[in-house]
Parts: C-alpha cells; structure tokens; sequence
C-alpha cells in the first residue's frame, strides 16, 4: 500500500509495508526540485534519510530493468 501527497515543495510518498511477521517501518520518499530523499525509521526510531539526486535516480530506475554489469547512461544537455 502507498500514499501521495503533493505539497509546497515536494511530492511525498509513503510507502506502507503489508503486515507480516517480521514488518518493516514505512518508507518516506520526498521528491524536491533537485533531489530525492528516502527515509525510513530504524529499531530504535531514529529516522535515517538516504539524498539521491535526479541523477542518481534516473540510474537506479533504469538499473531495474538492467542485467548484472556496471553501466554509464549517456546524458544529454539541454
């Protein structure tokens, strides 16, 4: 299960892990004009965050669709 929330300055979504034996703590992704974050609460609630930036991003999503390697993307300017 998920949630989206559009506010000010970011588009955020929740990601809410189903319940199990062993359930993790939601997962917060914030997107920002220039970056991601991902945050998640540990053990002992300590929130810890994870900054992707657009480029990043755009490597992890398309290393989703990827066989094991190690790959550059080309970028284009403009």
């Amino acid at each position: 299960m998920f949630t989206i929330e559009h506010d000010f300055d970011a588009t955020i979504v929740t990601l809410v892990d189903e319940p199990s034996s062993h359930r993790f703590e939601d997962v917060t992704i914030h997107a920002f004009e220039d970056c991601v974050t991902v945050a998640q609460a540990d053990e002992r609630d300590i929130v810890r965050t994870v900054t992707l930036s657009l480029s990043q991003l755009r490597d992890l999503a398309a290393a989703l669709d990827l066989p094991e390697g190690s790959y550059r993307l080309n970028r284009r300017k403009g």
